[in-house]
């Protein structure tokens, strides 16, 4: 670690009354920065700091932690607030550790369809956490106008069938605290017991239980029907599949949409070309119309 910047050390003699001693980087992004950091008592911290645009921020993220934490192991809130007049805010929770699930099974010490299971276990705790009446569900039509200002207009086309499902999905479908970011590497094993925790709840949202999965199943690559089913397994709630493939369709285009042109860019047009010829059905044309690349 090395010295902190200012607005870690402030952050920490704000909302912990302690100032930070050093500090480590963890993720940087255009709107959050967090860092690892060991304040004047000795203790290693995790400090996320949100500009004043994130459209997320700490005090939504905190709200999601508490919820999830009447279910599953997460980690606990030292410190959350503003941290300027123009609403730039931050969250200050207890350092798990290094270790992830997903290092777990790099490294073989834990087989990757159990790591999938307690993944899918964790999600089917996490979605059973009552969602208050005053928390909105964010529009399925946000997330396609987000998504169209980064993709080319014929993608978007290519995929109106699993756009069309999940738009037409009843208002009566349960709604339940999505983490968001579901997958192995937000997972850390803590504790003399080694209970898994899930972190980083910054996209958790009331949603689809669907689309949690689907992004779960997206993120950890679990292509494979025996990958899938080890996840989906696990998780004791109902799912509908159809909305589900629909789902792994408009999260693989998203991911897509995100991805550094090139070999990221790449690996994600490779995985939504054999979308394409298992799921026919959620899109338009055949794959020779338009190759993402």
């Amino acid at each position: 670690m090395t010295a902190p910047p200012p607005m870690v050390s402030h952050v920490c003699s704000a909302l912990l009354g302690l100032p930070a001693r050093s500090a480590e980087r963890l993720k940087a992004g255009s709107r959050t920065a967090v860092y690892r950091a060991s304040v004047r008592d000795g203790r290693s911290v995790i400090v996320k700091l949100y500009a004043h645009t994130a459209r997320r921020n700490a005090l939504t993220e905190a709200t999601a932690m508490r919820a999830a934490a009447a279910a599953v192991p997460v980690p606990k809130i030292l410190g959350c607030g503003t941290t300027n007049s123009e609403g730039a805010s931050a969250l200050i929770t207890a350092d798990l550790g290094r270790s992830t699930l997903g290092a777990a099974v790099r490294s073989g010490r834990v087989p990757r369809d159990q790591a999938l299971k307690e993944l899918g276990g964790l999600l089917s705790r996490l979605h059973r956490v009552p969602v208050a009446k005053p928390v909105p569900r964010r529009p399925f039509v946000d997330a396609v106008s987000s998504l169209s200002r980064r993709c080319p207009g014929e993608l978007i086309d290519r995929i109106a069938p699993a756009i069309s499902v999940i738009a037409n999905t009843p208002d009566s479908a349960p709604t339940v605290w999505c983490h968001g970011d579901p997958h192995l590497d937000n997972v850390i094993p803590s504790g003399s017991q080694q209970a898994r925790h899930l972190v980083d709840f910054t996209d958790s949202a009331p949603g689809r239980r669907e689309s949690d999965i689907a992004h779960a199943l997206v993120m950890t690559a679990a292509h494979a029907p025996w990958e899938r089913h080890a996840l989906t397994a696990a998780y004791t709630l109902a799912l509908d599949e159809t909305l589900l493939s629909a789902w792994t369709v408009f999260v693989t285009v998203r991911s897509w949409a995100h991805a550094t042109p090139g070999t990221e860019r790449a690996l994600w047009s490779v995985r939504l070309a054999e979308l394409t010829h298992r799921t026919p059905h959620f899109f338009n044309g055949p794959l020779t119309e338009w190759s993402p690349s």
